[in-house]
């Protein structure tokens, strides 16, 4: 048994990868890598507990309209392939 074409899958996979390694360590130096001292900022903007409360509530709110898409678009298509299935 000739396991030749197997043994040329790997050769190319192995050639790809170390393709691919040059263009990680390129990344690694221009993005510039993975440092741990480096520190990340963030300038949030501070929020008023009124505010917080006025987002949270919006949240719920879209979050509710959003499954009850989601259980009518998903009960009318239950009963639609309930209906074909009986239908036939």
């Amino acid at each position: 048994m000739s396991f030749g074409g197997s043994a040329q899958a790997m050769i190319t996979t192995l050639k790809n990868n170390e393709k691919m390694r040059s263009k990680r360590k390129k990344f690694k130096r221009t993005l510039g890598g993975y440092n741990t001292n480096r520190k990340t900022e963030y300038n949030l903007p501070n929020a008023t507990p009124e505010q917080l409360i006025e987002i949270r509530q919006r949240l719920k709110k879209e979050n509710k309209i959003l499954w009850i898409k989601v259980i009518v678009f998903s009960s009318v298509i239950i009963i639609a392939l309930v209906w074909m299935l009986f239908a036939s």
